[in-house]
């Protein structure tokens, strides 16, 4: 094969520069341009960094060696200016199919990059794979396998970028996941964790609505947590996680205003907040808007039926 069918991979301004290096540096033989069918110097994917040309009679020279420090060098950063291209386009892909609710096209496409260690794939990942779990036709086999998957994904995400808001996000989210799993001890333990992460996440990105809405929706799950559970917690733990309807109120409404309907649940629970503080009249207004938000997924559809239900319990007929 020709050298320049060798050298197509590379830049324009690259190949120029390696065909002259290697013409002043080797003979025919060296560049696999002999007549004999030699071998030839292979400048694809990884192999060029470290490897040996072998040729027929065991005699090895470094790639290296002939290249030179300079053009090694240019190699390596085409390699990874290619690698970040990559990743973008990858990435480009997935919020493409996630804003359009393709969320089982999404986890086969992010599937595919599993052993990533980009922290922006990886927090994707993990949300797709969780969204994957949520679905109604997902098997009950499937769903814990696909949460242990989240997590792990979330954590290495984590593990990867701890600057990253999304991946505190989405790290808290799958290890509450988990936790049902786990045990009521190991749940409430992991409250602290949750709510930690949470936090971070508002800290490192104050417009991210959503863990803004999810703070508020740990305060009003501990504000509403069954007598057995509180005393289980007592026990368990010198100091248990508490929480009040006001709390949860604060952050939901918090969440609107960062960002105005943003998300079917944040509208719901806004009603169901009310409705926890007897006040009907504010309770239906945001049942309303949560029953008539357009469904674009499957728990939105499952936010109008519950926003429907709560509605009759308030009078309102619509």
């Amino acid at each position: 094969m020709a050298f320049a069918v060798r050298l197509r991979g590379l830049p324009p301004n690259l190949r120029t520069h390696l065909r002259t290096r290697l013409r002043a540096t080797a003979g025919p033989e060296a560049v696999g341009c002999g007549r004999r069918g030699g071998p030839s110097l292979r400048l694809g994917g990884s192999e060029i960094l470290g490897n040996a040309v072998v040729f027929k009679r065991g005699l090895i020279i470094s790639a290296l060696s002939s290249l030179g420090f300079e053009t090694y060098q240019l190699i390596s950063q085409s390699a990874v200016v290619h690698a970040e291209v990559n990743v973008e386009e990858i990435l480009e892909q997935a919020d493409y199919l996630y804003g359009s609710g393709e969320i089982e096209k999404l986890y086969h496409l992010l599937a595919q990059y599993k052993q990533s260690e980009d922290a922006e794939l990886l927090w994707r990942l993990a949300r797709a794979s969780r969204d994957i779990s949520q679905l109604s036709t997902t098997s009950a086999e499937d769903k814990k396998r696909l949460v242990y998957e989240a997590f792990a994904y979330a954590k290495k995400a984590l593990e990867k970028n701890e600057s990253s808001s999304a991946a505190h996000k989405w790290y808290a989210i799958c290890i509450s996941d988990v936790g049902d799993y786990e045990g009521i001890k190991v749940k409430i333990g992991n409250a602290f964790i949750i709510k930690k992460h949470f936090e971070r996440a508002i800290e490192l990105n104050p417009k991210d609505a959503t863990s803004v809405h999810l703070i508020g929706l740990w305060c009003y799950s501990f504000a509403e947590l069954p007598w057995y559970q509180r005393n289980i917690a007592k026990v368990l733990f010198a100091t248990p996680p508490t929480s009040t309807f006001e709390e949860a109120l604060k952050y939901f409404q918090m969440a609107e205003q960062v960002h105005p309907n943003f998300y079917s649940k944040n509208l719901l629970f806004l009603g169901k907040t009310y409705l926890k503080l007897k006040n009907k009249k504010l309770a239906a207004f945001w049942l309303l808007k949560a029953k008539d938000y357009p469904a674009h997924t499957e728990e939105d559809k499952q936010v109008q039926k519950e926003a429907a239900e709560l509605l009759k319990s308030v009078g309102d007929k619509n």
